[in-house]
């Protein structure tokens, strides 16, 4: 078992005699003194440090000196038996201090501990002269200490000024080429308002092209069909005159539709030529990826007007899908369910994405089949070409999903939405989509 370690803040018994306050260097050079002799007294050494004398040397000044200095001060005898082991090993300083005298240049700690140990006359002058010198080497040490340390702070604070003016200029520049980038943007931003301002122009002008050539059409439709009732009119009169008179009302209307052709041409090649104007490049993604990616988000922008009229016809699905660019977008369990419900959702999943992908291959169309998300299996194959498998959020129904994707398409674009049920229905077309029929797309695969 080990004494413990004294705290080299705490007073000790060896400057408790009498008066005498002894620095912390004479103290531990005593104690360190006295440590190294101790094997030499074991016949006499006192009970409390025989366990310190069985310690290593270099840990009896460390770990027994509380008690060295602590039996140095309450015993006379074994301090002089100390000292005189101490003075056989210190040869003529020993000598000096029994004489009353302190070489100039000897240790003045080893002079106070001999001092101390020995006892001559006028040791307690010695070991306070001493005690002095030390002191204020101590003082000297800590005085230098704390200039050096100063030194160093204000070393600190100038290479720490000199990093600030360098960030401060490293700052100015950031801030110069900010405001450079800014006035591009302003610029950029002027640019892009004046061109957004003229094709707005140029798509009001048209949108009043357009209604004027409708008006055309209109007046020409009413023309037709006053010429229509006159030409039947004049069926009633006479027999004979009416086969003339529908030889001349086909042509007539024959006429009509080669007009209303070159109209409906001369609008595309305009729409063409605006387009041309704009110089609109090709989209590398389409708007429904956008809400795959982001199913929550609803594409800013005002609302497409109506693009179709609800319609039951089956054979409307093959005419719709025909459009240039159409997108389908399948309500998918509300089609499963109804066509195949009696086998499981997995199995329902593969056989209307499996028939997707033959219309997908078949019309070139973009396909979007959307299921509920609380249905969705990990690990699920992936689907054909051309065909976009995606899976409500979780507080998110499939039919908000499906109006989300008709609202990200642009107005004019064939939206095709498949589904049986009539909220969904109604909802879509206030978007421009054509809905149709569950039944139709069921039919449309079976023949496929």
């Amino acid at each position: 078992m080990f004494l413990a370690q004294p705290d080299p803040s705490t007073p000790h018994p060896v400057a408790g005699d009498a008066g005498l306050d002894l620095p912390e260097p004479v103290r531990q050079r005593i104690v360190t003194l006295v440590a190294a002799i101790l094997p030499q007294l074991a016949d006499d050494l006192p009970a409390p440090l025989r366990r310190v004398a069985k310690f290593a040397p270099n840990r009896r000044a460390r770990l027994g000196g509380a008690a060295i200095a602590t039996q140095l001060a309450a015993d006379a005898v074994f301090r002089a038996l100390a000292a005189g082991k101490v003075a056989d090993g210190a040869g003529e300083l020993a000598e000096a201090v029994r004489a009353g005298s302190a070489p100039a240049d000897a240790d003045v700690a080893d002079t106070a501990a001999l001092a101390y140990l020995l006892r001559p006359e006028g040791w307690r002058a010695i070991v306070e002269a001493a005690s002095e010198t030390v002191r204020a080497s101590v003082d000297a040490a800590e005085s230098a200490a704390a200039i050096r340390q100063a030194e160093q702070r204000v070393a600190r604070a100038e290479h720490e000024r000199a990093q600030a003016r360098t960030e401060a200029d490293k700052l100015r520049d950031d801030l110069a080429r900010a405001r450079e980038e800014l006035s591009g943007l302003r610029e950029e931003h002027r640019r892009v308002s004046k061109e957004l301002r003229d094709a707005l122009t140029a798509g009001r002008r048209s949108a009043e092209l357009l209604a004027t050539e409708r008006g055309r059409a209109a007046r020409s439709a009413a023309d037709h069909d006053a010429e229509l009732r006159r030409l039947r009119s004049k069926l009633a009169e006479a027999e004979s005159v009416a086969s003339g008179a529908r030889q001349s009302a086909r042509h007539a209307r024959a006429v009509d539709e080669a007009r209303l052709w070159l109209l409906l041409e001369t609008i595309g090649q305009a729409a063409v030529g605006l387009r041309r104007e704009l110089a609109l490049d090709p989209a590398d993604q389409l708007p429904a990826d956008f809400v795959a990616a982001e199913h929550a988000q609803v594409p800013s922008g005002p609302e497409a007007s109506p693009r179709a009229r609800d319609t039951d016809d089956p054979a409307r699905l093959d005419q719709l899908l025909a459009l240039p660019k159409a997108h389908l977008v399948v309500d998918g369990y509300n089609v499963t369910k109804r066509g195949f419900g009696d086998i499981s959702l997995e199995h329902q999943r593969n056989r209307l994405i499996t028939g997707l992908g033959g219309i997908a291959a078949q019309t070139r169309v973009e396909v979007t089949v959307v299921f509920d998300g609380a249905d969705k299996v990990p690990g699920m194959a992936p689907p054909p070409r051309g065909v976009r498998v995606l899976f409500s959020r979780k507080g998110e129904s499939a039919d908000d999903l499906i109006r989300q994707l008709a609202r990200a398409e642009p107005p004019g674009r064939a939206v095709v939405v498949v589904s049986s049920d009539r909220e969904v229905a109604d909802g879509v077309r206030r978007h421009g989509a054509y809905p149709v029929n569950a039944d139709s797309l069921l039919r449309r695969l079976a023949r496929a």
